[in-house]
C-alpha cells in the first residue's frame, strides 16, 4: 500500500484544515487507518485512528473534540478534519494504515504503511 498525504499549510490559531490521505496499491477498506504527527525535536505521536468497521474512532486527549478522522472506502481515502487549531498543533502529519495487533495503536511501531507527511503550521 502506498499512502500520499496532502492538505497541510499555514493557518492562524483558531482556524481549520482538512488533511487527506490517498491510498493506492490495494484497498484499505478492511484495514485500520490512523494519523500521527511529529513536531520539531519531538517524537512521533499518535493523533487519531479509525477501525475498519468505521464506527470506531480513537483520539489523543490533546485533539479530542477538535479533530475528526474519517474515511471514504469507495475512494480509498482517509481524512483528518482539524478545527480550533492551536500553535502546539504545528507538526508534520503522517497517515498510516494497517497495523500489528500486538502493539498498542498509539505506538508508531504498530503501523505498517506510512505516508510521506504533510506540514501543518499554526501561527499565534
Amino acid at each position: 500500500v502506498q499512502l500520499q498525504a496532502s492538505g497541510g499549510g499555514l493557518v492562524q490559531a483558531g482556524g481549520s484544515l482538512r488533511l487527506s490521505c490517498a491510498a493506492s496499491g490495494r484497498t484499505i477498506s478492511y484495514t485500520n487507518v490512523g494519523w500521527f504527527r511529529q513536531a520539531p525535536g519531538k517524537e512521533r505521536e499518535f493523533v487519531a485512528a479509525r477501525g475498519w468497521t468505521s464506527s470506531r474512532t480513537y483520539y489523543a486527549d490533546s485533539v479530542e473534540g477538535r479533530f475528526t478522522i474519517s474515511r471514504d472506502n469507495a475512494k480509498n481515502m482517509v481524512y483528518l478534519q482539524m478545527n480550533s487549531l492551536k500553535p502546539e498543533d504545528t507538526a508534520v502529519y503522517y497517515c498510516a494504515a494497517d497495523r500489528y495487533s500486538s502493539y498498542d495503536m498509539t505506538s508508531s511501531k504498530a503501523w505498517i504503511y506510512w505516508g510521506q507527511g504533510t506540514l501543518v503550521t499554526v501561527s499565534s
